[in-house]
């Protein structure tokens, strides 16, 4: 269970919560952001599931829930650390469930310490640099090779997420969970500060409602019943992120809602692919299907030392090898041979953090001449959106490709500190290349969604004029690359001499066909060129080249099964809802992963209620509604010997196959950077104190770029007294470059505006439709004003307690397009979660004020160069009233 759910995407689908006894959303505005695959959610409240929703603001959602718990941004691991000890301290967990499949019983070394004992960090600490050495996270007498997390010199840094957990060496258990230093009794007294009470005083929420959501969970999970969880960004863009998500797992596991109907959870994507993004990565440290970027070291990194530091002795990442080889042929077909490890020492290896921050980072210290920004928009979508212009302003060279003309295409000419003077055009030297793109109905391909599944889409109409698809266009730039360096005997260059690529084109521009794309991800055998049926046929000996292992199956036969569009019958209680043929999900077709855990040690259902995976005894195969997560003839009473390798060493009734000791991890011994179990800290920006840690107060492990560019907030400062969160609106995307110029979605959305409490508002003078800004550490921004009692003050801390305001904003907005406005992200600083270096947008500190934001120069916040503050531009003629998405 690792961090999986950071990257690897959602254990169930959609269709699925229907089945759902209870939904807990938090981290998510379901409603608004994925509208469609809310039906399932209100499908399930029809048949009488509890809805639950967790969140700052009161929205759709939560007016469609049958419960909203208004928490404070940034304090997820403490709300649901309470349920945890909740769980724990009264029995309530599934014990057959947790005994079986997860790791409670299994005792970790003496040498580990936790929060408790050391103040808030666990061993291993190192306050000098920030980072700890997870060794003594360990299981007793058992060790966690590298394809877990711990990777010597090959992959060693930010190579956080697979948690395979490949283990080896005995691992002792206690069955009956008294050991004092099982999983189980190390949870409970993890969590057992983590009370009521120490809850209430942290989210804000009063006591009861706390206990309202326990035994909401608790009475919908177990043997007859199960509840689905729900989150999206607002978990993952924290400086705690992962370990958020983890919590979610650990109380899912503990109820015996994984790998369940009804049960798992749903990571919500926000925009089309991104699941497919992470899958076949635009990430900087993952090879397709989740493989790990090889990392430099002095020595020569050999193909074998590569896999030796990641491939497993037991579970399913003993495969490891197969798909690398496969992978490496794909890429460099003929040319990569035994002989010279299949080309793998042509890869790039990575060095340190080279995500997008670092990246911009280096941009901005001038060391990086160009960069191409293709679907993506920095100059206003990237946190401190002004120290992201400069970024973009001291490169060379950029390249924009985008259906509009975008901020980051103007951003010479129309940003805020260039419209003030600040910055002039003709002193800015990048020169900008706009490249037209086509939309996704003026294409061909597939787009990898929410619930892992493939699905293809036709193309519907042409391009405009020199608009193109994104195919199109890396496979002509990749053509003219490769005949510049045609004949190159520079040892540097071989990877690109060498590169298969073999697509065809066709029609008058000259377009390849995205079905060979897919046939090259799906995998084929080398001497025939037949596609595999599925990434069990691929092996490591180079007779066969596969783009993405998890994907083998798609083009099973030839057929392209991401087309397919049976829905089935929906209604259907045998199984029907699965869909088997809508769509293509990998792995091998897989609705719901690890779904051996839908049935009993011995194979039964847990209860006919609950159905869903089984082992027929007279048939020796598991069967059910859909494709087992489990080796198919395995029968459940099958043990591993102390000697097995493989899968060999998973036993009958170890359903989580991707991990070494085929149980689900509630302890992560070495998975993640930050800590074996998650521990709530303070946002890097908060208006408290650390209430459980005070010496602590933030993720101690958490990215920080320390720069005069980059200022933040120490922590409780009371010039910063509020909480400044962001949210999505249904009738805008992303930061508007697609939405932003429709006439009739800046007609429902037609300003930027901020949401507050009444409260607040009265102490600031601020009125509802007027004028207001919003200052932090980098600069201030103006909205229009939305006063409503959806946003509530909170009491925090003790007795009368600290009160304190929220405050919501979209972002959407920024300087093009027909609807324009401030845009957020100029307020928000870098920081990143240290297990994926993504951003911190969910959690900071503000303060608000009645009026117009003033001109740079008249600005209280100096300490920003090149003026993030946008400028006081004219008034415009009066806008439409601001009209808020909840009215009629």
């Amino acid at each position: 269970m690792g961090t999986s759910f950071g990257r690897g995407g959602a254990t169930s689908f959609q269709q699925d919560l229907q089945n759902a006894d209870c939904i807990l959303i938090q981290g998510s505005n379901l409603a608004e952001a994925h509208p469609v695959g809310f039906r399932w959610v209100m499908r399930a409240k029809e048949r009488g599931a509890k809805v639950i929703h967790v969140d700052p603001r009161f929205g759709r959602t939560g007016a469609s829930a049958t419960q909203h718990v208004p928490i404070r941004a940034g304090t997820d691991i403490a709300f649901l650390g309470g349920i945890i000890r909740h769980v724990l301290e009264t029995e309530s967990y599934f014990k057959e469930y947790v005994l079986h499949y997860t790791n409670a019983s299994t005792i970790i070394n003496e040498r580990f310490a936790d929060t408790e004992d050391l103040g808030g960090v666990f061993s291993g600490f190192d306050p000098e640099t920030g980072t700890y050495d997870r060794s003594s996270w360990m299981y007793e007498g058992g060790e966690v090779c590298a394809s877990d997390g711990v990777r010597e010199h090959a992959t060693q840094a930010f190579d956080e997420h697979t948690g395979a957990g490949m283990l080896t060496g005995a691992v002792p258990r206690d069955e009956t969970l008294q050991h004092p230093r099982c999983v189980l009794q190390l949870l409970r007294r993890h969590y057992a500060r983590y009370t009521p009470e120490m809850v209430s005083r942290i989210c804000g929420i009063p006591e009861e409602q706390f206990h309202d959501v326990a035994r909401t969970l608790i009475e919908n999970s177990g043997r007859e019943r199960t509840t689905a969880l729900c989150y999206a960004v607002g978990w993952t863009q924290q400086s705690i992120g992962v370990q958020i998500i983890r919590t979610g797992a650990i109380l899912q596991l503990l109820l015996g809602n994984i790998g369940r109907p009804g049960g798992g959870i749903m990571a919500m994507r926000g925009h089309a692919t991104i699941q497919g993004s992470s899958d076949i990565p635009t990430l900087y440290d993952l090879l397709p299907g989740y493989l790990h970027m090889p990392r430099a070291r002095e020595e020569e990194l050999t193909l074998a030392d590569y896999i030796g530091s990641l491939a497993a002795d037991r579970g399913w990442w003993s495969n490891f090898d197969k798909y690398i080889v496969s992978l490496l042929k794909a890429w460099f077909g003929d040319a990569a041979t035994e002989d010279n490890d299949y080309g793998f020492g042509h890869l790039p290896k990575i060095t340190g953090n080279h995500a997008h921050f670092p990246t911009m980072m280096r941009a901005v210290d001038g060391g990086l001449d160009g960069l191409f920004a293709m679907g993506q928009n920095p100059a206003i979508g990237s946190q401190n959106g002004g120290l992201m212009r400069r970024a973009l302003r001291n490169m060379k060279w950029l390249v924009v490709r985008d259906l509009a003309e975008i901020e980051t295409a103007t951003f010479w000419r129309d940003a805020p500190e260039v419209q003030a003077g600040e910055v002039r055009p003709e002193d800015i030297e990048t020169e900008v290349f706009l490249m037209p793109a086509a939309a996704h109905v003026e294409k061909e391909g597939s787009f990898t969604q929410t619930q892992r599944m493939v699905q293809w889409r036709d193309k519907a109409l042409a391009p405009p004029g020199d608009a193109r698809s994104e195919l199109w266009f890396m496979h002509h730039l990749t053509k003219r690359v490769m005949a510049h360096y045609a004949g190159s005997e520079e040892p540097r260059d071989w990877p690109i001499v060498n590169l298969h690529w073999p697509y065809e084109e066709h029609g008058p521009e000259r377009e390849p066909h995205a079905e060979d794309v897919l046939r090259e991800i799906n995998g084929y055998d080398v001497a025939t060129g037949a596609p595999v049926p599925g990434f069990a046929q691929l092996h490591a000996d180079g007779s066969t080249a596969c783009g993405c292992w998890i994907y083998s199956g798609v083009m099973a036969d030839g057929v392209n099964q991401a087309r397919r569009r049976d829905p089935g019958p929906i209604e259907d209680p045998e199984g029907g809802w699965v869909s088997p043929e809508w769509g293509w999900a990998w792995p091998a077709n897989r609705r719901m992963l690890y779904n051996r855990a839908s049935a009993d040690p011995q194979g039964r259902p847990w209860s006919e209620r609950k159905k869903y995976v089984w082992w027929d005894a007279e048939a020796g195969r598991w069967t059910g509604y859909d494709v087992p997560d489990f080796p198919v003839d395995k029968p459940p009473d099958y043990r591993a010997p102390d000697d097995a390798r493989g899968m060999d060493a998973i036993s009958g009734d170890e359903p989580f196959i991707m991990m070494g000791d085929g149980r689900a991890w509630l302890f992560s011994p070495s998975g993640l950077l930050d800590g074996p179990m998650p521990t709530h800290y303070e946002p890097i920006e908060s208006p408290v104190t650390n209430l459980l840690y005070p010496e602590i107060g933030a993720n101690p492990v958490a990215i920080r770029w320390e720069r005069p560019d980059n200022p933040v907030n120490a922590t409780a400062d009371p010039r910063w007294p509020c909480v400044l969160t962001t949210f999505r609106l249904t009738e805008h995307h992303t930061v508007g470059g697609m939405s932003r110029t429709l006439p009739w979605l800046n007609e429902l959305q037609p300003q930027m505006f901020a949401e507050i409490d009444p409260v607040l508002a009265a102490s600031r003078g601020i009125e509802d439709g007027g004028w207001m800004v919003i200052a932090t550490e980098r600069g201030e921004i103006e909205a229009r004003a939305k006063v409503t009692e959806r946003m509530r003050p909170l009491r925090i801390g003790d007795g009368p307690g600290q009160i304190v305001h929220q405050v919501a904003v979209p972002y959407h907005w920024g300087y093009s397009g027909a609807s324009t406005g401030d845009s957020i992200n100029d307020l928000l600083h870098l920081s990143g979660d240290p297990n994926v270096s993504i951003e911190t947008t969910k959690a900071l500190t503000c303060d608000v004020r009645a009026g117009r934001r003033p001109t740079p120069a008249t600005s209280a916040i100096t300490n920003v160069p090149h003026g993030h503050s946008a400028p006081d531009r004219e008034h415009p003629a009066e806008q439409p009233k601001l009209r808020s998405s909840h009215q009629a």
